[in-house]
């Protein structure tokens, strides 16, 4: 068997860090969905913050958050710069503790939790501003979609990658005022159009998973969601490209201090957002397209259901647990 190199996390780590990673998220998913239904997305939010902190806890690694709830003064837990863990191998940490806080408070489908580890140095810094995104699976032809093509051109060459009709081809994107010429564009020549109120992350891995029926993710929301869905594009071995969106010069001059010096319009490759060894973890909260949601049955357990990814193995598992309802995090 073939040893990792002596810098890779998995080698000071082992490969329990997947499972490690999953009881973080299986803890924010549980917590939240005492929230589902509820219409209480700041509450659903804020317990889903507080359990994957007290995991982190657990956790063997020198964590800091890179992409996390916000700015120091803006969250009590889990902002950017926070260290976590209980020491050992530096890496930085991407969450999102609760993805489509309004789908969990209105119990609608593709809430879930989400964490993604890098070793330190390898995720975009970027603050809490939008982001352009286009997605594709694996197994295409480097580069079949740009970010600076229209969408036209994109499906056109995407359907003749894939030896498919444009009319069998569907693209996915958030349901906003800013993608209807994106849509309409995409309706014009043929393509099938599939629109989310919330939660880009499960939307671009949607992309990069043959059962799905998504064929493409495009537009733009969060940079925090870009990077951790690049992360999972990564393990998936698809193709992903971003660019931060800025609204005024603070959000440049920040994004610059925060990136190096780095120019910080420019387009954005999958290895930009997401690079070296990566592990990402993701638990539903309620049931959707990639996970099924947490359960409460009759038994007396809590049922969650989770993926965890490795970008060096490729290796997606995905896991049922089963935890006793007194005892769950």
């Amino acid at each position: 068997m073939i040893k990792p190199p002596s810098s890779s996390p998995y080698r000071v780590t082992g490969r329990n860090l997947g499972l490690e990673l999953a009881r973080v998220t299986e803890a924010a998913a549980i917590a939240s969905s005492r929230w589902t239904g509820r219409g209480k997305k700041n509450e659903a939010d804020g317990a889903a913050v507080q359990a994957m902190r007290a995991a982190f806890d657990t956790v063997n690694i020198d964590g800091i958050v890179t992409i996390g709830e916000g700015e120091m003064d803006e969250a009590p837990m889990l902002y950017i710069g926070e260290r976590v863990g209980t020491g050992g191998h530096p890496m930085d940490i991407a969450v999102d503790p609760l993805e489509g806080t309004n789908l969990c408070a209105r119990s609608l489908p593709n809430a879930i939790t989400v964490v993604a580890l890098a070793e330190r140095g390898h995720f975009l810094h970027a603050p809490d501003i939008y982001m352009e995104k286009i997605a594709v699976g694996p197994g295409l032809p480097e580069g079949v979609v740009d970010i600076d093509d229209s969408i036209q051109n994109n499906l056109r060459n995407l359907a003749r990658a894939k030896k498919r009709d444009i009319t069998d081809l569907t693209l996915c994107a958030l349901d906003r005022d800013r993608h209807a010429e994106m849509v309409a564009k995409a309706l014009e020549v043929g393509a099938r159009v599939r629109l989310l109120s919330d939660g880009d992350v499960a939307a671009v891995v949607a992309a990069c998973l043959p059962e799905s029926g998504v064929d493409l993710y495009a537009g733009s929301g969060g940079a925090p969601e870009g990077v951790l869905a690049a992360a999972a594009v990564r393990c998936l071995q698809g193709q992903m490209q971003g660019r931060l969106l800025f609204e005024n010069e603070s959000q440049i001059t920040r994004t610059t201090q925060m990136g190096e010096g780095k120019d910080p319009t420019r387009k954005l490759s999958l290895t930009d957002m997401a690079d070296g060894p990566v592990f990402f973890c993701a638990t539903g909260v309620t049931s959707g397209d990639m996970l099924k949601g947490v359960e409460f049955l009759d038994n007396g357990y809590i049922r969650t259901h989770s993926v965890m990814m490795r970008s060096e193995s490729g290796t997606v598992r995905y896991m049922d647990a089963y935890h006793l309802f007194d005892t769950a995090p």
